[in-house]
Order: structure tokens, then C-alpha cells, then sequence
């Protein structure tokens, strides 16, 4: 899920209300979990001598999968970041005698858990993982030891990362692993976990003063991947893979950290092509991340974050004192001071919710450019111009108005009903076009224009999910935020999904939209074009075109919802503006004044007389934020 969500606890209970309802219709019908009740690697598998190769850093071996492809879990690809490592840019890790057992998941990175990533109900709302958590999966075909592809025959590496908000998620859930993609066409996959949250981004002016600049960047989420892409380099030849084609792909926070990698020199040469799914291009300018909020610093700022810890260790009774006291200390008082709270100090104290608000991707000048990414991306000599892939899903956003009681009203006081279909759509589609908007069409706009490379978009549409108890989850929820990657990843595990999204009766559906779109990804990892697909036969997925009534983005869908096509019409703010000042579908004018302020309050296509004709009244969904330029 994305970031964000504590800035509007109505929207967080309407998720959680869903997802309690979905929970108990599931329940109440006797559905059952598939495999996916646990994660992928959580235990020892048996050690398989045709998996044994030579890294850098000593032998490793892994097993062969039920899938027979083979896997390794849990390499590490960076010294563990504790004690003084703690928020400083990640260290190579050290050398191994002997032969490194590859046969478990390592720990996850330190995180709430929650149900959004498939954690058990024990674990809701209590810390969970180690910051002892730098390590890497990697799945391949079956090779045996004198059998790996070499020279010419090297296999396209593709290398992913996460979703969570930044905040949660970890490599080993079963919707991310790599064994079928790799199987089915030939690739090599690497997924890896990246600190989290406080551990991944924090930035106060005392904090490493002695550091190098990227210890001081606070960006050591970001810097984790690169550590990751780097390990890739130079150890993926050991595995049959080709340290030359590498395809970075990732969904969510996923995508917005490659959005920051694409414009980070540290991310130069590691990588030759992107995937970005439901990523967005944003940006936490310096000041916001480091100062006190009185000089212009988010709540959860550098200084904010250690005033709170003040104030919860009763150093100081009240956040004026904490700021005294802090003004008083020492850049090595400060700095031990906070290096010397324990992980659960620290991730408990921005609260249980799962998804705090926090400011992350700093523009440091250093890992991150000072300029908004957009103006980063209007130039190509900026940033790391490869060919690229970007999309969303069609309703990213719909699960957070199942709790709004203005377009859902609870039967029986647990089914959700939606009031009036045409104005549920019609007021979520806005929601999710912005979305589109910002992450995916008016950025490709910049980039198709910046570099000689192709950029390719999709939309994911495919909705047929199950009707539970009256309840049609299709309409309800439809194409929804993260629903594609088990489609990607070919890997239909996940408990919550299974839960949602999946049933016996739209098995062939997604089977056969899953394999075209598999194939598609890997095609663009060979090809740095998505083509037709792997075998040659699928519907052409054309590259950007900016000319009028040419063929924008290709619809990802199912062959009964009119299967998969291009589309040329591309959606940008300024679309959305006029189709909401002539939208009728709206009951009055304040419900219209309101989408109007969420969307673009603080953006150049703000007009406060045009708002006041609307009603003035202020947006209440400050989740979506986030979308406004």
C-alpha cells in the first residue's frame, strides 16, 4: 500500500473495515488458504550440489524448488546495519569460509505488522524483524554445476524491489517469488530487502557530521538497492546471469524508489532498463526531512523524530523542553543518543497504524538530486535514461472509499452495498486517473521527449473478481492498488489475495492473462521492448507516441473484458481539471469543491476564485495529497 496513510485514519479504518469484511464473508463461505499461509524460504530447504557457486565472497548453495528451478535465499549483500552502521550507507559484506548454506529466508526488515502484507493476526500492530535484514533471493532455471549459461548464452537479469509504503514489505512473500518467472522464460530474478521506515530514511544535522555525503543523505533505503544492484554486478555471472542486461523492476514504494534511482548518479551503469508498477516521481525537499516544523520540517522530521524520543524517554516533559535540550547537545551526543535507543523505540514511536507518515526519497544533492524529479527527468544527460516500462492499476484507490458512508452503506451492519454505482465510479475514477496522471502519463510525456530510448505504459484492468455473499468485489474493489504483481511473478500465493482477489471460477482468466503478461516483461528484459511477447503471438505493446490519436498505453485485460490492446487516450491534470469542472454526475457543487481541492490545491491548475464557486470546502482525504503536482 502506498504512503501516507496515518495522515487520514478514516481512510486507514476504511481499508482495515474492508478488509475485516472480505475476512469474514471469506470465513463465513469456508474458503481456504492456499499454500500461501506462510512465506516463501521460511524453512530450511535441502541443500542441492548442482546449485553450488563461487561469489566474491565465498561459495554459496542453494535447493531446487517444487517448481524444479533453482533458488537461493538469503545471501547477504551488505554487513549488517547495527550498531554504528545504523543509518550510515550500507557496508560490503564480509568474506565466508566454507560453502554458505542458502537454504532460508533471512529475517525481514524491522516493520509493524500488519494484514497488507500477509503477516499472522498475532503479529498486527507489534514489531516484527531484525535490522540485521540486508540479504537477497535468486531464482533460476535448472542448471546443472557444469551446465551454467555463460559467455553469449548469459540469461537477462531482472532485479526487484518491494512495495510497503517504504515502510513494510519484505522479498520472500510468495507474490514475489521469482521461481516461475525465471522457470517459464529463461531469466535470472533477484528480489532483496532494504531498511524501512525510520531505519531507511531519516536525516537530522547531527547525524553522521563526520559521515560521507551518503551517510549524511539519509537516504539508506535507496542506497540499499543500490548496494543490491552492485552485489548483482558482480557475482550474477556465477548464477548464469548477465551483469550487462539488468532490468530493475519493482511495484509501489517499489516503483518510487526506481523513479529515485533512475535520477541518482549512485544508480549509474548498475541498471539497462526499468519496470515501474503504481510508482509515483515524488521527492522530500532537505528541509522538510531535517528541521524543526516551525522551519518548514514534516511532523516526523529529523529534529521532530528525535524530540519525540526526548519526550518518550522523559528526558524532557514537553516537545519546547525537547527542543532546548536538543538545541544544547553535541552532534555526538545527538548521534549516540540515537544510535543507542533500541529498533523498537524507534519503530514504535510513529505508532501501530502499519503506515505512518514520514518523509522519505531526500533530495540530499548527493544520492538524490536537489530538483524535483520532474524537472530531473526533462533532460536525459540528468538522469539514467534506459528504456522503460510504467503503469498503474485502474482502480488503485477504490478500497479506501469502502468505508466512506456517502458511497457505501453497510447491510445487516457488515456487507457493503455501493448506494450509487455511476457516482462511486464516477468520484473513484478521478482518484485513480490522478494517480495515472502523476505516475505514469505525464511523466512518460517528459521522458519520451528527454531520451532517445522507448518508454512503454500499461494499465491493468482485469476485475473479475468473486461475488461473496451478494457482495461483488469486481465493483467494490475492481482493478486494485498492487493487484497485477502475482499476474508478473506468475505466483498466485498470497494469503490476502487469496482472500480478495482469487476464486476457482477466474483461475483460466487470470492463468491466461498472467502467462501474456509474464511474457511481455521478460520479452522487454531480452529485447528492451515488450513486443509481442516472448513466443512472438501476443497483441503488439507499442512504445509512447506523442503524436494525436496514436497508440499510448496498452490495456493489460482478459480476453472476456476485450483482452489486451493499446489505447491512445493519455490522461494529465489538466484533462482531469475540465472533465471535473463539467462532470453532472456530482449531487452538488461541494461534493465537486472537494475532489477539486484534493486534486490540485498547491499545483498550477489551482484556481482559488474557481474554487469558491465550488463551495470552498477543503479536502478531507489527505491521503491523496500526495497526487497534487
Amino acid at each position: 500500500m502506498i504512503l501516507d496513510i496515518a495522515k487520514n485514519r478514516a481512510a486507514l479504518i476504511a481499508l482495515s473495515t474492508l478488509v475485516v469484511i472480505v475476512a469474514v464473508l471469506v470465513a463465513f463461505l469456508g474458503y481456504k488458504f492456499s499454500q500461501s499461509g506462510d512465506d516463501y524460504g521460511e524453512q530450511r530447504q535441502l541443500a542441492d550440489p548442482d546449485t553450488l557457486r563461487k561469489t566474491a565472497y565465498g561459495d554459496v548453495v542453494g535447493f531446487l524448488d517444487i517448481s524444479e528451478s533453482h533458488t537461493w535465499m538469503g545471501i547477504p549483500f551488505a554487513t549488517p546495519p547495527v550498531g554504528d552502521l545504523r543509518w550510515r550507507a550500507p557496508v560490503e559484506p564480509a568474506s565466508w569460509q566454507g560453502t554458505f548454506d542458502a537454504l532460508k529466508a533471512s529475517d525481514r526488515c524491522k516493520q509493524i505488522g500488519s494484514v497488507g502484507e500477509s503477516r499472522p493476526r498475532e503479529e498486527h500492530g507489534k514489531p516484527i524483524g531484525s535490522e540485521d535484514c540486508l540479504y537477497l533471493n535468486i531464482f533460476a532455471p535448472k542448471f546443472a554445476n557444469g551446465k551454467v549459461p555463460a559467455g553469449d548464452d548469459r540469461l537477462p537479469v531482472m532485479v526487484y524491489i518491494h512495495g510497503g509504503g517504504n515502510v513494510a514489505g519484505y522479498a520472500n512473500q510468495f507474490k514475489y517469488s521469482g521461481r516461475n518467472l525465471a522457470k517459464n522464460h529463461d531469466v535470472i530474478v533477484v528480489n532483496f530487502n532494504y531498511r524501512l521506515g525510520l531505519f531507511g530514511w531519516l536525516s537530522h544535522p547531527s547525524l553522521n557530521h563526520d559521515g560521507s555525503l551518503e551517510d549524511k543523505s539519509g537516504n539508506f533505503g535507496i542506497l540499499d538497492s543500490v548496494a543490491a544492484l552492485e552485489w548483482v554486478q558482480n557475482n550474477i555471472e556465477a548464477f548464469g546471469g548477465d551483469p550487462t542486461n539488468v532490468t530493475l523492476f519493482g511495484e509501489s514504494a517499489g516503483g518510487i524508489n526506481i523513479f529515485a534511482i533512475l535520477a541518482s548518479q549512485q544508480g549509474e551503469g548498475l541498471f539497462h532498463k526499468a519496470i515501474i508498477q503504481s510508482g509515483l516521481p515524488i521527492s522530500t525537499p532537505m528541509d522538510q526531512a531535517t528541521n524543526y516544523i516551525e522551519d518548514s520540517g514534516h511532523l516526523n522530521s529529523g529534529r521532530e523524530i528525535t524530540n519525540q524520543l526526548l519526550i518518550a524517554d522523559a528526558t524532557a516533559a514537553s516537545r519546547k523542553e525537547a527542543i532546548s535540550h536538543q538545541n544544547q547537545m553535541s552532534d555526538a551526543e545527538i548521534s549516540g543518543y540515537l544510535r543507542g535507543k533500541s529498533a523498537n523505540e524507534i519503530l514504535m514511536l510513529l505508532g501501530t497504524d502499519g503506515m505512518p507518515s514520514m518523509p522519505m526519497i531526500f533530495r540530499d544533492g548527493t544520492v538524490v538530486p536537489r530538483e524535483h524529479l520532474m524537472e530531473v527527468f526533462s533532460d536525459a544527460a540528468n538522469y539514467n535514461a534506459v528504456p522503460i516500462i510504467i503503469g498503474t492499476n485502474r482502480d488503485e484507490f477504490k478500497p479506501f472509499f469502502a468505508g466512506d458512508s456517502s458511497l457505501v452503506e453497510l447491510q445487516m451492519g457488515f456487507l457493503p452495498k455501493i448506494i450509487n454505482e455511476a457516482y462511486f465510479h464516477a468520484v473513484t475514477s478521478y482518484f485513480n486517473d490522478a494517480w495515472k496522471a502523476r505516475g505514469v502519463d505525464e511523466v512518460s510525456m517528459r521522458l519520451a521527449k528527454s531520451q532517445a530510448d522507448p518508454v512503454f505504459a500499461y494499465r491493468f484492468d482485469w476485475d473479475e473478481l468473486p461475488t461473496i455473499l451478494g457482495v461483488d468485489l469486481s465493483k467494490l474493489i475492481g482493478a486494485v492498488h498492487a493487484s497485477e504483481i502475482p499476474f508478473v511473478f506468475e505466483s498466485f500465493d498470497d494469503r490476502l489475495m487469496n482472500w480478495v482477489l482469487f476464486s476457482d471460477e477466474n483461475i483460466p482468466s487470470r492463468t491466461e492473462l498472467s502467462r501474456k503478461m509474464s511474457s511481455y516483461w521478460a520479452e522487454f528484459a531480452y529485447s528492451s521492448s515488450p513486443g509481442r511477447g516472448r513466443d512472438g503471438t501476443q497483441t503488439e505493446w507499442m512504445p509512447w507516441d506523442e503524436k494525436p490519436n496514436q497508440g499510448k498505453f496498452v490495456i493489460l485485460d482478459s480476453e472476456r473484458d476485450r483482452g489486451i490492446r493499446m489505447n491512445n487516450e493519455a490522461v494529465t491534470f489538466s484533462v482531469l481539471k475540465r472533465r471535473l469542472l463539467q462532470d453532472t454526475a456530482f449531487p452538488n457543487t461541494a461534493a465537486k469543491g472537494k475532489i477539486y481541492d484534493c486534486l490540485f490545491r498547491d499545483s498550477k491548475y489551482w484556481d482559488e476564485e474557481e474554487f469558491v464557486s465550488l463551495g470552498g470546502k477543503t479536502c478531507e482525504i489527505p491521503i491523496f495529497q500526495f497526487l497534487r503536482l
